[in-house]
């Protein structure tokens, strides 16, 4: 019996952003075969370069044959930031007359209220537009979803330090903080590629959560910055994103800590 070796997916990347582009770099240098889509022309050569298809895609003015081009693939990971309901309804009909079988929908922890207490993926969620658009993907029954719920993204070009920009007061000086390095956040999508680990939902966020008063205080000396100014007047109010289903399902290892 002739063993065939087992082929990357071809894969397409919607939204090719600060975290989506380094993605499509990443996936092209571990020889998948990838399309990435911007909603700007002047993107177009730079997604080029690196080795992906490029192509033009805004949820809100889909393109008929743009679009059933970039959905000619079989993994599809979502990575935007709009919150259009009826432009992702929009994009998933089209989605569902593809010949997508999977997708990985990266959404956001602030699904989740303040409960001043850990949260995990079975925590209630909030009524807003991102969980409603996460139900969408989840109830589709032409292809599985995964869904990466993500806390605030950092890494050494986009400083912690910086997020706390000269005059703004911070609330809840006594919360805890819920973030996530971008390396971390490429090397748990490709967990899931890898481990074809689909229909979960996974919180993704760093091991540490220092209170909000003292790590910024100390990111802001990092770089230079003034201390920042806290408001002490109102009730504190928290969450603390609980990370064990991510590390124990997939067996992950996170590589930046706070």
């Amino acid at each position: 019996m002739v063993n065939k070796e087992k082929t990357n997916p071809s894969i397409s990347v919607l939204g090719s952003g600060w975290l989506g582009l380094s993605l499509v770099d990443e996936m092209v240098t571990k020889g998948f075969i990838v399309k990435g889509s911007t909603t700007s022309e002047s993107k177009l050569k730079l997604i080029e370069k690196i080795g992906a298809k490029p192509f033009v895609i805004d949820i809100d003015n889909l393109i008929t044959t743009n679009i059933r081009n970039f959905l000619e693939t079989e993994i599809l990971i979502v990575n935007i930031t709009s919150k259009s309901v009826e432009g992702f309804q929009n994009l998933i009909n089209f989605i569902n007359n593809s010949p997508v079988e999977k997708v990985i929908f990266v959404s956001s922890t602030s699904v989740y209220p303040f409960t001043n207490n850990e949260v995990t993926e079975k925590s209630s969620l909030k009524e807003c537009a991102l969980a409603t658009i996460e139900s969408l993907f989840q109830s589709s029954t032409h292809f599985k979803t995964t869904v990466l719920r993500f806390s605030g993204l950092y890494n050494e070009q986009r400083h912690p330090g910086n997020f706390m920009k000269k005059g703004r007061i911070i609330q809840n000086p006594d919360g805890y903080v819920n973030l996530i390095h971008k390396g971390d956040c490429i090397g748990i999508i490709l967990e899931v590629l890898k481990q074809e680990c689909w229909g979960e939902v996974f919180n993704g966020c760093s091991n540490n959560h220092p209170k909000r008063k003292d790590f910024y205080i100390e990111q802001t000396k990092l770089i230079g910055r003034d201390s920042p100014i806290f408001n002490y007047s109102k009730p504190t109010q928290f969450k603390i994103i609980d990370n064990s289903k991510l590390k124990r399902v997939l067996n992950y290892s996170f590589k930046h800590d706070l």
